[in-house]
Parts: structure tokens; sequence; C-alpha cells
């Protein structure tokens, strides 16, 4: 006979009663997508997995206060998001230099695996250049799937405010991005056959 599958809220509510194994089946259950949304808002997987350890911890913590108001998902990924604009704040207050991820003897990679990888580290260049308010939300509406109504939830603001930030956040990234869709018509020119054309005035 089969154990039945206990749904998000039961599972909270047997960990406030004190179930020793309620929460980690809890987070089990949703931790690919809040790594996703942790690792995509902080850009950094060691800053992420920092950021999703303290949303965790928070959550393990407070669990009581959760009213069922929302969905157990939401309010877990409220707190994933809460704990990584922490996290972005406290990182500006005392910026750090980042040291390069890898040495000057890269792999061997094929043409377009690199082509994508530079375009998806220039995707993550340009989110991190939003605002962060504007940043939660794009990661959470176009990266990640969830609708305006749900991200609303999750970072408790209103829907017309999670559209508002998202359209001035694409706005942004089409300006920081147009280069992908766009290549300029010099951009495999030699530098110094670009300064002769301007020289000849072309």
């Amino acid at each position: 006979m089969s154990v039945p599958v206990r749904s998000d809220a039961e599972l909270i509510a047997a960990h406030t009663s004190g179930d020793p194994h309620a929460f980690s089946e809890l987070f089990r259950r949703h931790r690919d997508r809040l790594w996703a949304v942790a690792l995509r808002t902080m850009r950094d997987h060691e800053d992420a997995a920092d950021a999703l350890q303290d949303a965790m911890i928070s959550a393990f913590r407070n669990a009581s206060s959760f009213r069922a108001e929302s969905q157990v998902t939401t309010w877990l990924h409220r707190i994933v998001v809460n704990a990584c604009l922490d996290r972005i704040r406290r990182r500006q207050a005392r910026p750090t230099v980042p040291l390069p991820e890898t040495g000057p003897a890269e792999p061997a990679v094929p043409r377009d695996a690199i082509a994508e990888q530079d375009t998806r580290m220039a995707v993550q260049d340009a989110l991190a250049e939003l605002p962060e308010d504007q940043r939660s939300a794009i990661v959470l509406v176009d990266v990640e799937g969830y609708s305006v109504a749900e991200t609303a939830s999750i970072l408790g603001i209103a829907d017309g405010t999670v559209k508002s930030r998202c359209a001035r956040g694409r706005a942004k990234l089409a300006k920081l991005l147009g280069h992908l869709r766009n290549p300029s018509a010099d951009a495999n020119v030699p530098d110094d056959a670009m300064a002769m054309r301007r020289r000849e005035g072309r």
C-alpha cells in the first residue's frame, strides 16, 4: 500500500508540528526552481548558494508564520528573492572585484557552444545592469515563466507594478542586447581598417 503524497501545505503543517522530515521533503520538491531563481538573480554560484541557504534557514525557522493566504511555493519564492536582494544590497555596500572563473588554458569546445555561452553571458551581464526591482520581476516572469499575478504575490507588489517593472526592464535589455540581433557591420573589421575608414570619411 503506497503512502499518500502530502501537499505542500500539509508538509508545512507537519513541520511546524515537529515532523523532522517534512521540511526536507518540501525543499527537495522545489529545490531546482528555487535554485534557478537564486542563480539568475545573483549571477554567481557561490552567492546564489549562500542566498538559498539563508532563505531556507529563514523558511525553516519561520514556517509558523505561513498563513495559507498564498501557495507555499509563492511564500518560498518570496523568501528566496528577498534573501537574494538582501545579499545584492550588502554586496553593493561593499563592492569587490570578482576573480576570473577560468584560467588561461580554456578547454576546447565547438564554436557553436562558444557562441551560445557568449550569448548566455551577455544576457546575464545585461540582467546585472538592471535595477534590482526590475531584475527580480524579469527573472520571475520572463526567465522562470511565472504569471504576472504569481510574480506580484511573490514580490508583494501590485500586478500593475510587475507589468511596469517588466516593461522598463525589457526596454533596457533591448538596448543592452541590441548587438545580438543587429551586429555591427564593422564588427569584424580590423582596427587599422576602421581607422583608415574614419580618416577617409567613410
